[in-house]
């Protein structure tokens, strides 16, 4: 008679456990971020517009859908070669920043597109000489979830005369 009981409590036991442990986390996480490596600022330029592109991978391990709200982004300058307008440390803020997708359903997982506006300046590229500033891009994304900060992985670099 004891060992139907242990037997069942056994099963009961097991069943639960793996139900709890099922190795997929129950929150929403942002990982994997990163952003184009290299834009090429236009010679005899002054303040010329250009777009930067990033990615973030988002995976929802929730049971509802999680709102992306807003996402702002800065490009912070980490090194330079030759000379440089900017100082290490400058910080670029970012506004008009556009992301899709805007919502991440239950149980899925996406990649976040996230595109914002950056200008740089050069002189002719025939005089020579040539800079590049490198810059680390955090992203601050603020969903129905919570708000998160993520770094893109790798730099941003633009190149100019």
């Amino acid at each position: 008679m004891i060992r139907p009981v242990r037997l069942s409590l056994l099963v009961v036991l097991t069943v639960w456990l793996s139900a709890c442990s099922s190795g997929q986390p129950s929150t929403f996480s942002l990982s994997g971020a990163s952003v184009d490596s290299t834009h090429w600022c236009p010679g005899g330029s002054h303040d010329a517009p250009y777009d930067v592109h990033a990615s973030i991978d988002a995976r929802n391990g929730t049971s509802s859908a999680v709102t992306v709200q807003t996402v702002t982004a800065s490009m912070t300058l980490a090194a330079t070669t030759g000379t440089w307008i900017e100082k290490i440390g400058d910080r670029y803020d970012a506004d008009k920043v556009q992301f899709s997708p805007s919502t991440v359903a239950p149980g899925a997982s996406t990649n976040l597109k996230v595109t914002f506006p950056s200008s740089c300046t050069s002189g002719a590229y025939n005089a020579g000489t040539s800079s590049q500033g490198d810059y680390v891009v955090s992203m601050h994304v603020t969903t129905s979830a919570g708000q998160y900060t993520i770094a893109a992985s790798n730099r941003h670099s633009i190149v100019a005369a």
